[in-house]
């Protein structure tokens, strides 16, 4: 599929939105269909992780960072306690 820079569609956005996206795009001398898209290439490129487990939040996994076990953290905990 091929996208045109300046490729019209049109969409349904509630009034308070619409008028947030208007003051905005004045305030920063920009067009509101700019805004609009400059707004939705940022929220799609941030990709927060809402994952839970017992309902604590799970943080990704840094490359080559050691895996956390039960036994591991057992063990931090005991040699703290000496």
């Amino acid at each position: 599929m091929h996208y045109h820079p300046d490729m019209r569609t049109t969409l349904s956005i509630d009034d308070d939105v619409l008028l947030a996206v208007k003051t905005l795009s004045r305030q920063r001398k920009v067009t509101a269909g700019r805004l609009l898209s400059d707004l939705a290439r940022k929220s799609l490129a941030r990709r927060p992780s809402h994952a839970t487990r017992n309902g604590v939040p799970l943080f990704p996994a840094k490359t080559g960072a050691p895996v956390v076990t039960m036994a591991l953290v057992n063990r931090l905990r005991d040699e703290d306690g000496e």
